[in-house]
């Protein structure tokens, strides 16, 4: 929003500054809880809280022995692992899954489309206690339920509603005549696919990507519905730390993972201004 113009009324003057102030403390009610975590993971004793040492900025109140035993400790690692192990897999089915969805439903002549696309974004509308639940029942009966097949198609499952909203955000953009003129020179739908649609819409491919792999690897709640000991995530491990042995490992597990999200975060912005760029909604 720009600056306000000198003729503004009071009342836009007050939903100005009343907006800012509204969007400041909703801001400060999400980054506060980050803002204590972070420091608190350098604690060199095994509290929760602030030690005199640290509120004095005393060296010697500050440790790196949490972040230590995260890279050292057997359990922490074989988490970690198998964290990379699941939403790579689950990330690359759902952005196949998804983009393919999107395409499809893009189509001007396919039937009922506004209700194939609720059906698919109903995972993010459900609550994920019910999806799992759901998954645990269904998974059961075929035997998927406690292995790695299961908990990665699970994962697909929530990450495909991100990867079809970015990419059908894209394609609202897009020039179909384009799509006309490749068939026009003789190029099959695949090469058509590959050669003019993927190169425009790859930002939304890629944002949706991200997406679905963040929301693989944050996951915890299908995990523990679904998955066995043998498939233990990085969520599933600090969920366990919580509830069995309060450790100070898992303020630097989530210091580590606030800084991933901000990495990720900080590509989907550079994505969003480049599909813009190549969509001509603002100059390069």
């Amino acid at each position: 929003m720009s600056a306000l113009p000198s003729y503004a009324s009071t009342g836009q003057r007050a939903w100005y500054y009343g907006f800012r102030a509204i969007c400041g403390m909703i801001f400060f009610f999400l980054i506060f809880p980050i803002l204590i975590i972070v420091p608190l993971s350098f604690n060199a004793e095994n509290f929760f809280t602030f030690t005199p040492e640290m509120l004095a900025l005393d060296p010697a109140g500050y440790s790196l022995k949490h972040y230590e035993d995260f890279f050292t400790n057997p359990d922490w690692q074989q988490a970690l692992r198998n964290s990379f192990a699941i939403a790579p897999v689950a990330t690359l089915l759902a952005t196949v899954l998804g983009t393919l969805a999107a395409i499809g439903l893009s189509q001007s002549h396919v039937p009922w489309r506004s209700a194939i696309m609720a059906v698919l974004i109903s995972p993010m509308i459900v609550p994920l206690i019910i999806s799992a639940a759901g998954m645990y029942f269904f998974y059961s009966r075929i035997g998927l339920q406690g292995t790695y097949l299961g908990v990665v198609l699970a994962h697909a499952a929530l990450g495909t509603p991100f990867v079809i909203i970015t990419v059908t955000a894209t394609l609202v953009g897009f020039d179909r005549s384009l799509v006309r003129a490749a068939a026009s020179l003789g190029a099959n739908p695949v090469t058509t696919f590959f050669k003019v649609q993927m190169p425009l819409i790859v930002p939304g491919v890629v944002s949706g990507a991200l997406f679905a792999f963040i929301t693989s690897f944050d996951e915890v709640v299908v995990v523990l519905f679904l998955g066995s000991a043998g498939q233990k995530t990085l969520p599933w491990q600090m969920f366990t730390g919580l509830r069995e042995q309060i450790s100070p490992t898992i303020l630097a597990v989530a210091s580590l993972m606030v800084a991933i999200s901000i990495a990720l975060l900080t590509v989907l912005e550079l994505l969003r201004r480049r599909s813009e760029r190549l969509r001509g909604l603002t100059p390069s």
